[in-house]
């Protein structure tokens, strides 16, 4: 059996590694920070002691029961129940989601809290260090990176006929990809919206709607977002 020390020890350890994580979660403004990945960790440690001590306990079995006890089935429900707690940092608006890297940290922290637990110091503190290392060195490899931005593009014009024609030529000048169009047609007002989802790939995508087609003959109104 393990020492009231050694419970300590491994209690205080655990807190350290996920406050670690927490922290640099926290610098970047993300929902959950240093003390929520404290609490998850020391929690987690504490759920892995607990299954650790009922194992030794009860591995004789109790006379006159027929009692068998798995270590791993306390641990196995703490890493379900997180699931249920970093699905709540996942923020959706719109076509963007932010919150899926936190997601992940609130995972990792569970299983870095479940190894300390379990008395595995050397695992549980490399992979803590991975992580903290992998948050904060490839942060800004990401910014550099060229990726596919997605944007969508409404123009309101007068039914004229060409004018999609028109519109494309210009979007193409400009280096974007059409993904997808739709056209609808106001025939009361006797006017056409179109709608262009476009793809760019660059490090930061031109948010500016493009001048030229301000400047085409019959345009009512233009949103580039």
């Amino acid at each position: 059996m393990i020492t009231d020390w050694e419970i300590i020890f491994r209690l205080i350890l655990a807190s350290l590694l996920g406050g670690a994580v927490g922290l640099e979660r926290e610098m970047h403004g993300r929902p959950a920070g240093v003390r929520t990945y404290l609490l998850l960790s020391l929690g987690s440690a504490l759920i892995m002691i607990i299954s650790e001590y009922l194992f030794h306990k009860y591995r004789g079995g109790v006379p006159g029961i027929n009692l068998q006890v798995d270590p791993g089935r306390i641990a196995a429900q703490a890493i379900t129940g997180i699931g249920f707690l970093g699905a709540g940092v996942i923020i959706r608006s719109k076509d963007t989601i932010r919150g899926l890297t936190t997601a992940a940290c609130v995972w990792v922290v569970c299983a870095v809290g479940l190894t300390i637990g379990a008395g595995f110091y050397f695992y549980g503190g490399a992979v803590a260090a991975i992580t903290v290392v992998s948050l904060l060195g490839l942060k800004p490899l990401e910014k550099r990176l060229r990726r596919d931005w997605y944007q969508e593009l409404t123009v309101v014009s007068a039914d004229m006929p060409g004018q999609e024609e028109r519109i494309q030529e210009i979007i193409d000048r400009h280096g974007l990809k059409v993904v997808n169009s739709g056209l609808s047609n106001d025939l009361e007002k006797k006017e056409v919206t179109l709608t262009f989802l476009l793809r760019q790939r660059t490090v930061q995508p031109q948010r500016q709607a493009l001048p030229e087609v301000y400047g085409l003959a019959g345009i009512k109104r233009v949103d580039f977002k």
